[in-house]
């Protein structure tokens, strides 16, 4: 699929075998703002991870990844899409599990990009509804959700003991 992103055309295609150490180097973004109290930088980074690869190397049903590229082939970011049973309705949903935008491409467009995507596929796959969790601190990507019409449907709050 191509895509509109600022001033340039992105192709948003399926992530291939080739793109794992990318999505991998892609982890530290995930934490890239204030966590909460207690969570830890590296911790965050590692589980997500440890995360990434149980889907890079499982091949699991209803786990979808994606990179956008540039008509040049430089990959500008990832998506990563759960397709999961909605808790209350028993509906299927589709579930952003990851977004990044690569060092450089922030602001330019490629998370919007990202998330149209994301509709789009949602969409198609007759979802209910798209869902993501966002970390508090996480100004920049809260702002880009919230511009795409996402809005708060549950928190989810911890107490670390």
């Amino acid at each position: 699929m191509h895509i509109q992103a600022g001033d340039n055309e992105l192709l948003i295609r399926a992530a291939e075998p080739a793109d794992d150490d990318y999505i991998l180097s892609l982890a530290p973004r995930w934490a890239d703002f204030d966590l909460p109290k207690n969570r830890k930088r590296h911790v965050v980074i590692e589980g997500i991870r440890n995360d990434l690869r149980k889907h890079l190397d499982g091949n699991l049903a209803g786990s979808f990844m994606f990179i956008a590229e540039t008509d040049d082939g430089e990959a500008a970011g990832f998506l990563h899409l759960q397709l999961v049973t909605d808790f209350f309705s028993g509906k299927q949903n589709c579930h952003v599990s990851d977004l990044a935008v690569s060092p450089g491409w922030d602001g330019r467009g490629v998370g919007r990009a990202l998330l149209a995507h994301a509709e789009a596929f949602a969409r198609e796959h007759r979802c209910e509804r798209l869902t993501l969790s966002v970390f508090p601190g996480n100004a920049r990507g809260r702002k880009l959700y919230e511009a795409a019409g996402y809005e708060v449907d549950s928190l989810r709050m911890a107490k670390a003991l």
